[in-house]
């Protein structure tokens, strides 16, 4: 007979070799490791590097492999310099700004009436070796171009801004009194060059051995300084 519709069922299936899902997790162990979180990472980092930094052997090897062209090298000092102002400028009017430049220079330190050095670049190629050895370029070198006691100032708008803040008499202060460039010289006409009394500007001589040869006195440059008034 079947048992009625309505009647309910008694559920009485158990078994004991099943577990439910709490105790299966509970009792089987987890076999995968956990990942070390990131103060753990951090911490360890740390380690390994003060235990590098503290190694002899390591330390020694990272002091020899430093280049020695990172040390900064010494600057090259400007020759006869000490004790005046050097400035080195251009009297050709190829370029007028500049021109006009290095004659306010020039205009502004004669009149504090400090030993002044005038070293013309378009006269002399010694000057303009030395202001490129001084600086290390060859190439776009501006002018005018002013050191004091030996230490760099700077150009024509660095001497007008010092001029005219008052601290430009600040840095000539100590330097020897001179009053040699207040006035025009006699023999030069205060160009501080003459021409070369053995090759007359022609930079050669002749000789009857070996025909024309390059005049030692002047150096191939034709001009000789003026004794009354360049140092």
């Amino acid at each position: 007979m079947w048992q009625p519709w309505n009647k309910p069922r008694s559920s009485s299936f158990s078994c004991s070799s099943f577990k439910d899902i709490q105790t299966l997790i509970l009792d089987e162990p987890s076999t995968t490791k956990p990942k070390p979180s990131i103060f753990h990472r951090v911490t360890l980092a740390n380690k390994l590097l003060r235990a590098w930094s503290n190694h002899p052997k390591l330390t020694a090897r990272a002091s020899d492999e430093a280049p020695r062209a990172a040390q900064p090298q010494p600057l090259p000092s400007i020759p006869r310099s000490e004790q005046r102002v050097v400035v080195y400028f251009t009297s050709l009017r190829v370029v007028r700004g500049t021109f006009e430049d290095c004659k306010t220079v020039r205009s502004i330190l004669r009149g504090f009436r400090v030993a002044l050095d005038e070293r013309d670049v378009s006269m002399d190629s010694g000057f303009l070796a030395e202001l490129r050895r001084v600086t290390g370029r060859k190439t776009g070198l501006t002018l005018p171009r002013v050191f004091v006691n030996g230490r760099y100032v700077g150009g024509a708008e660095e001497v007008r801004w010092l001029h005219e803040n008052g601290e430009l008499r600040k840095l000539l202060e100590g330097l020897p009194a001179t009053d040699s460039h207040l006035r025009a010289c006699h023999v030069c006409d205060d160009h501080r060059f003459l021409l070369c009394g053995e090759c007359s500007g022609a930079r050669k001589v002749y000789a009857e051995k070996g025909g024309f040869k390059t005049c030692t006195a002047c150096n191939e440059s034709g001009l000789i300084r003026c004794i009354s008034c360049s140092c």
